[in-house]
């Protein structure tokens, strides 16, 4: 029996669309996501990405609740430092109490945006990520009803226990995680150097839990598949690209030619180079894929990133996919 498959819905806003289409389509897609058997769906803070809609994700998690029955719903995650511990009990916490069993809430350390954001918008202090364990720890205190600051509560919030993860793409996230006993998540769909590595000093360094007892690691990677190989490589060069035009380019307009120059460039290689592990081609091939993946990862679940041109396309890979993998 393979293991779960998961999804992580950046709420793409495709050229001529609004934030609204997009969040109408995270609806569809998580009905979707139910009816085929995948086990949860995360989304993922961003702040100033014209092209990503997930900047909020409780609130969006709130939407797709009331438009769902039993798919687990989550944040892949909340940034941690750039929020207090007690607020974002109070949010998680509500949505415990109204989807009962199905949040869940992964943390990272990261900005998920550019510095200017982060300073000037944000306002959060540059120095804040080194308080990320203590933060950790303060939020699970909430959670569970053991407050450290004598009088106060997260109402909603306390006695939730909404599950934590602590997401990473690196041996920090990897350390932390197995210090604190919580299931780690990798993000090597987009960040693939360290996978191996962290995992394994997750795996040998976990120290039991009053959550969890075993050592568990969910690990990202995408998926294009299609119902024919050569679709589905069609698709694959055109999400380089589009990849390499938004993070090279910076809103800049490029002609075909000067972005395969980009793309033949040092740092068009290592944006690529962020899709390393990709599974590619039809049903067959991207199962065939993935088992090989889950004993690189040594993964208890995969989180699946779909991608895709457009909604079609990743939709109908969402359906390749779940038939493959007989979800």
């Amino acid at each position: 029996m393979r293991i779960p498959l998961s999804l992580i819905d950046f709420c793409h806003i495709y050229p001529g669309e609004t934030a609204r289409h997009s969040m109408r389509r995270s609806v569809d897609m998580a009905q979707r996501a139910e009816r085929l058997g995948f086990r949860r769906i995360w989304y993922a803070e961003h702040h100033n990405m014209p092209y990503i809609a997930s900047s909020a994700p409780a609130v969006l998690i709130a939407h797709v609740g009331a438009h769902t029955e039993t798919i687990r719903l989550g944040a892949g995650g909340v940034m941690l430092p750039n929020h207090s511990p007690y607020v974002i009990a109070e949010q998680f916490g509500t949505l415990a109490e109204l989807y009962p069993d199905r949040i869940d809430l992964g943390l990272g350390r990261a900005p998920g945006t550019d510095m200017n954001t982060l300073g000037r918008a944000l306002r959060r202090s540059p120095n804040a990520a080194d308080h990320f364990p203590q933060d950790v720890m303060e939020l699970e205190g909430y959670l569970a009803g053991r407050s450290r600051i004598p009088g106060v509560d997260a109402v909603p919030g306390v006695g939730t226990n909404v599950p934590l993860y602590i997401l990473g793409s690196s041996l920090y996230g990897a350390t932390l995680a197995a210090q604190l006993g919580l299931p780690y998540s990798f993000a090597s769909h987009f960040a693939p150097t360290h996978l191996e590595h962290a995992v394994s000093t997750y795996r040998e360094n976990f120290q039991p839990s009053e959550k969890l007892s075993e050592p568990y690691v969910i690990a990202a990677v995408n998926v294009v598949a299609s119902d024919t190989e050569a679709d589905a490589v069609r698709q694959l060069e055109g999400v380089r690209r589009q990849r390499v035009k938004a993070m090279a380019g910076r809103g800049r307009h490029l002609s075909e030619e000067q972005l395969d120059q980009i793309i033949e460039s040092p740092q068009g290689r290592q944006i690529i180079d962020m899709l390393r592990y990709t599974a590619v081609g039809t049903g067959e091939q991207v199962r065939d894929y993935l088992d090989g993946f889950t004993r690189t990862a040594q993964a208890d679940e995969l989180m699946i990133s779909l991608q895709g041109l457009s909604e079609a396309e990743t939709t109908r890979g969402m359906e390749i996919l779940a038939e493959a993998w007989e979800l």
